[in-house]
């Protein structure tokens, strides 16, 4: 039987929500493994990240299948 309380939280998950405004190299999400892949004014950090390239406002969609992160100027 494994410790639950012995381990430290990951912090994965959004950091930013569909509408808000962000800023170059500000994180969107962490992720573990490429569950929503990196659209339009983003990146993908080696470690799955996905983060900002321009200033603008944070969409959520789909494409092929995958939820995409993407960055529009406002």
């Amino acid at each position: 039987q494994h410790k639950q309380g012995a381990r430290h939280g990951k912090r994965l998950g959004l950091k930013k929500s569909g509408g808000q405004e962000i800023r170059v190299g500000e994180i969107i999400l962490r992720q573990r493994g490429a569950k929503y892949k990196a659209g339009a004014g983003t990146k993908m950090g080696k470690d799955h990240t996905i983060f900002s390239m321009i200033d603008g406002v944070v969409q959520f969609g789909k494409r092929l299948g995958k939820t995409e992160a993407r960055v529009v100027e406002k």
